[in-house]
């Protein structure tokens, strides 16, 4: 199983293209994740054109829906930089990966096969006001997901999110990361799809 999603949007005059693929986890050690992490979803996005300048600097905000959470979505972080307290506290940013044109990735798994649903919105962002108080602006997103029943994993298919969805995460996000300031709606460049 495979699935792909291409989306775009345009910034300062630069056409910039998403590529999504969500396939199954068949190869757990070629991804760094453990044997029990076979059969579950992973999640790989590209851009392109390849960063040139602090122009292209982005980063995706993930929000996750676990079942401990309820139907709350709460931030997905990923801070390997800080190995021993890695869950102990919320990151002081809101993304789980920045840099130039970087590259998102995601294996969710566990070692446990409870009944459950996981659903992941992952948006495409950029920082107005390097120079001032920082302001997040989305440029597109999407979700995915899995679910378990009796043991058996289903991974759920990419689908892409509009602005509403992201509006939806804004209250959630304002009071977790009060230092920061969150636009609404898609705010950096214009669709292209």
């Amino acid at each position: 199983m495979t699935d792909q999603l291409t989306l775009g949007f345009e910034r300062d005059g630069v056409p910039v293209t998403v590529e999504v693929e969500l396939s199954v986890n068949d190869d757990p050690a070629a991804l760094g994740c453990p044997e029990f992490a076979r059969g579950f979803p992973c999640c790989r996005s590209t851009i392109s054109p390849p960063a040139r300048g602090y122009g292209d600097a982005l980063g995706w905000v993930q929000l996750v829906r676990h079942p401990e959470w309820g139907e709350d979505f709460r931030i997905d972080p990923f801070e390997p930089l800080d190995p021993f307290e890695p869950l102990a506290r919320e990151p002081t940013h809101p993304f789980c990966f920045f840099g130039f044109a970087p590259t998102q990735f995601d294996a969710p798994h566990r070692d446990t096969l409870p009944d459950m649903d996981w659903l992941a919105h992952t948006f495409l962002a950029g920082i107005a006001g390097i120079h001032e108080p920082p302001e997040v602006r989305v440029a597109l997103g999407f979700s995915w997901g899995y679910s378990i029943r009796d043991g058996a994993i289903e991974i759920t298919g990419l689908s892409q999110l509009d602005p509403a969805a992201w509006d939806a995460h804004l209250p959630y996000l304002r009071d977790t990361y009060p230092r920061w300031t969150f636009a609404p709606g898609f705010a950096l460049g214009r669709s292209m799809l």
